[in-house]
């Protein structure tokens, strides 16, 4: 039986398919971190104007 290029699909499919949840994956990150620093920025400056009353 001669090797044939539809052969690899399979492998394609999982590459892809992987490439897609790893970046789904490190974009959810990048938000909730970006999230995360914002709340902090936000707690700081509002404690930071309830010291200077």
């Amino acid at each position: 039986m001669e090797a044939s290029v539809w052969d690899n699909l399979g492998w394609i499919e999982i590459v892809f398919s992987g490439a897609v949840a790893l970046g789904f994956g490190f974009w959810q990150l990048w938000s909730v971190n970006r999230e995360i620093a914002k709340d902090k920025a936000k707690a700081d400056a509002k404690k930071s104007s309830e010291e200077a009353k």
